[in-house]
């Protein structure tokens, strides 16, 4: 009796194992079905490691960036557009991760766990997707960069739509650079990094935009006030924090955001304390991914300001510290600004066709995140627009109503090392475009990125101004 208890017992365990095998291995089939179909050892896909097996890639206007003529990848006809777009659309071997073509590949190639790569078999491509991506502004945006690493983002903050999306340096995916070249040219450091989504930028004198907001939050007289600056200011602890006027100034807060001093907003984010800025920075989106079309995600960025001394503090108030974000996470706030304090979700995927022509309406997020009350945003978007008019020179943006703030931030102690950065937006019911520009040893942010935005935002309102 005893043995066939034994064995029941060891049969009874034998099926609970098999069940749970059978259960995991459906889970698997399930969650990554998909990554296994588009591994690069799947013939019907890739030849020697190349995507071949793939529908075709629209803008916005239909104009064809990636499609499968006779199982070869056929890229745009444009090599400006092929540059351009090329960390949208993604390279043919899959390396760049914001590609369109990794990221949605299961889309492109018609994939289902049903199915499975049917589709492909039958139309010899995969289903269509058509962007929000605009190839003629990015080209606009690519040339006007001219060479420079760095990166241009432009949104429509009504919609979430992204119509511009470019990073450098670049390549012509017809003529690849070779492995020895990326690996040993300077040139192309960080050529598969999608800089508006992946780069890890100190922001500068654009964090300001975080330390007025938190400052006008949180400091009921702070219209009120003036300080007056001698040209640095001495935290207790630390270091001299210079500021970029070199000279004493007496300065109020609207004139203080203008001529970005630094001193002023040192002391500011020195008064409001860290819990208050980090509560305000975190609620922005400082520190946290941005999600685009639900599947594509940034980098993170890094914010920490629990605990630090006064000097620490000053220093991250002002832009500089050990805060790093991706230029999406600026464009993002500065969008909100715009857009009375709320975030749209953003989108680089406008929609997707089955072969047979089949709209098939994927379900793109559409919610939006309240990072501000709008008073706040009303009263930040006058600020911003002020800095135009009394420091930029609107003369500069011509017709554009424009509403921004520079920034030129300090990577190490060497002055050439640092990054330029412009970013605000379009104050236009007509055209409500938002938009930042990160060009690396740029310099300065006004007079290096404030030009290629005036450039792309000049092409973007003769397009899009209704």
């Amino acid at each position: 009796m005893k043995m066939i208890r034994r064995r029941g017992y060891f049969l009874l365990i034998l099926i609970i194992a098999f069940l749970a095998g059978t259960g995991i291995l459906i889970y698997s089939f399930v969650a990554h079905s998909g990554e296994w179909a588009l591994k690069s050892y799947n013939k019907h896909l890739y030849n020697y490691g190349t995507l071949v097996g793939a529908g075709t890639v629209y803008d916005c206007n239909d104009i064809e960036l990636a499609k499968t003529v006779d199982r070869e990848r056929v890229y745009a006809e444009s090599k400006t557009t092929r540059k351009s777009t090329l960390h949208t659309v993604g390279d043919p071997k899959n390396f760049i991760k914001t590609g369109v073509q990794r990221v949605w590949g299961t889309r492109l190639t018609g994939y289902n766990q049903v199915f499975g790569v049917y589709s492909l078999k039958k139309y010899g491509k995969g289903d269509d997707i058509k962007l929000t991506l605009d190839s003629e502004i990015c080209n606009t945006a690519y040339e006007a960069l001219d060479g420079r690493k760095g990166t241009v983002g432009v949104v429509n903050y009504k919609t979430g739509d992204i119509i511009c999306c470019v990073s450098t340096p670049s390549y012509d995916v017809n003529y690849p650079p070779s492995s020895s070249e990326i690996e040993n040219d300077e040139d192309y450091a960080g050529l598969y990094i999608n800089r508006l989504y992946n780069a890890h930028y100190v922001p500068g004198s654009t964090f300001k935009i975080v330390t007025a907001i938190c400052a006008i939050e949180n400091m009921p007289d702070v219209f009120e006030r003036t300080w007056d600056c001698s040209g640095k200011f001495t935290p207790e602890h630390g270091t001299d924090i210079i500021c970029n006027a070199n000279h004493g100034h007496k300065v109020d807060f609207e004139t203080a955001l203008a001529k970005s001093c630094n001193s002023v907003f040192a002391q500011i984010a020195i008064e409001l304390g860290d819990e208050k800025l980090s509560e305000t920075a975190q609620r922005l989106g400082i520190g946290s991914p941005v999600k685009v079309s639900g599947e594509l995600e940034s980098f993170a960025g890094k914010f920490n300001v629990d605990g630090v001394a006064d000097d620490k503090l000053g220093w991250t108030g002002i832009g500089q510290g050990d805060t790093r974000i991706p230029p999406i996470a600026m464009l993002r706030i500065v969008s909100a600004v715009a857009n009375g304090g709320s975030a749209v979700s953003m989108n680089i995927v406008e929609n997707t066709f089955s072969q047979a022509g089949k709209k098939l309406n994927i379900a793109l997020p559409t919610g939006r995140t309240q990072l501000m009350d709008s008073a706040v945003a009303s009263t930040m978007k006058d600020l911003l627009r002020n800095n135009v008019k009394e420091q930029y020179g609107d003369y500069r943006y011509e017709g554009l109503n424009l509403c921004a703030k520079s920034g030129t931030a300090q990577i190490d102690e060497d002055e050439d090392h640092n990054i330029a950065w412009f970013t605000g937006f379009m104050d236009d019911e007509d055209c409500p475009y938002a938009f930042v520009v990160a060009i690396e040893n740029g310099n300065s942010g006004s007079q290096v990125a404030g030009p290629v935005a005036n450039r792309v935002m000049q092409a973007v309102a003769e397009k899009y101004r209704k």
